[in-house]
């Protein structure tokens, strides 16, 4: 059971720590579990509520705001409609019917939607208006897609807290209320980025120009940790938006006869002498939030691929389609592997990644097991990719 925990004066932590969770969406890896943030905030005159929980931990927070005696809630904050923040929504104005679920006009419409809550239970609020608790005075910020196109955040003025929902966020199941060892946070967070916010990278950076001017000591996420140093999520993410990236190669492989993984062995070699730093995985076991980490900073991504039925190993179309996806800013993309009788492999791999902003280097696709000019074409590859690593300026020679 967990217990409610001061962040400031009258400021609470009222969520779950779901310490068992290892999937989200039926999709996202959740090896470090995973924890639901509600805030609960006093002022003299109204009493808030920051989000809620999953409906999974109703209980856990209908039980921390009895033990903090609360009679009355007047407004619960949506910050976003997905239900791990909002699932139990129905529960507490149900407990709390007088209060007022305040949110965007895209928030209630999507509430109203998924769990059914009556159109004269909201509070429509503009980007930056304002709402006093008496002592205590709550600014809303507008932001769309981090990660979904109702999302705001709200800026508590008085304490300098900043609650951001999913945004800076990071799933970890810690029973710490501020971080205290930021190298596992740090992988934590990053983990989160790349699995759900690093498709709308362009946006989140224009949402974190959006807050650099707020006084803030405090950052109070939806999942783990909060930030009483906020500058370490802020610069991190500062870094991971950006443009920038490392002398970095990402081999997605998976070989069925051994064939394409001799080829692997050997380019990994080939690119590990040119100095350049490569981060292997085989697709047929590998954790996909370890390659979506991977992908936030890499220049370059190889995927190796035997040909089935004419076309690439169903795991290399999830890994394509996945990087396709989530949007990487990687500068430059190949494709090495084998074949029998024939092949269209590599048009349908490249064909896959749309989306990225990728200049294609020159595949090497081989017939059968390598052979010696196929390990020279290998080479080729690898001095091609550092040569256009070193005119981005991130390797020399």
């Amino acid at each position: 059971m967990n217990a409610p925990r001061q962040l400031k004066p009258k400021i609470y932590s009222v969520g779950a720590i779901d310490w068992d969770r290892r999937l989200f969406d039926e999709l996202i890896p959740l090896p470090d579990g995973t924890s639901y943030n509600s805030y609960l905030i006093k002022g003299s005159d109204k009493t808030a509520l920051i989000d809620t929980v999953d409906p999974t931990m109703t209980d856990v927070l209908i039980e921390n705001l009895k033990q903090l005696e609360i009679k009355a809630i007047d407004y619960v904050i949506a910050h976003h409609a997905e239900q791990d923040h909002s699932g139990s929504l129905p529960r507490v104005l149900d407990i709390y019917p007088d209060a007022k679920v305040v949110c965007t006009p895209k928030c209630k419409a999507m509430l109203m939607d998924l769990l059914l809550i009556p159109e004269d239970k909201f509070m429509v609020v503009d980007d930056g208006e304002t709402l006093s608790l008496g002592d205590k005075t709550l600014q809303f910020i507008h932001a769309p897609w981090v990660h979904w196109p109702e999302t705001m955040l709200t800026y508590l003025r008085e304490d300098r807290l900043l609650f951001t929902c999913d945004f800076l966020g990071s799933h970890l199941a810690n029973s710490d209320l501020f971080v205290t060892d930021e190298a596992t946070v740090y992988e934590a967070a990053k983990r989160y980025y790349a699995e759900i916010m690093m498709p709308f990278r362009a946006v989140i950076e224009k949402n974190l120009e959006k807050i650099k001017d707020l006084n803030i000591e405090i950052i109070a996420p939806s999942h783990g940790p909060v930030y009483d140093k906020p500058d370490f999520i802020l610069n991190a993410y500062k870094e991971w938006v950006s443009d920038e990236v490392e002398n970095e190669v990402i081999i997605s492989y998976i070989s069925m006869h051994g064939s394409t993984k001799k080829m692997v062995d050997y380019f990994v070699g080939a690119l590990i002498k040119r100095g350049i730093t490569v981060k292997q995985f085989n697709l047929s076991d590998t954790d996909i939030g370890k390659l979506a980490m991977a992908l936030v900073d890499a220049a370059t991504i190889v995927i190796g691929s035997p040909t089935v039925l004419v076309g690439p190993h169903p795991k290399v179309v999830y890994a394509a389609y996945l990087a396709n996806a989530l949007r990487p800013k990687l500068k430059f993309a190949s494709v090495i592997g084998s074949y029998g009788w024939g092949s269209r492999m590599v048009e349908q791999v490249i064909g896959m990644f749309s989306n990225l902003k990728v200049e294609v280097l020159d595949p090497v696709v081989i017939k059968g097991f390598p052979k010696e000019a196929d390990f020279k074409a290998l080479e080729r590859l690898a001095e091609e990719i550092l040569n256009k690593h070193m005119e981005l300026g991130i390797v020399k020679r």
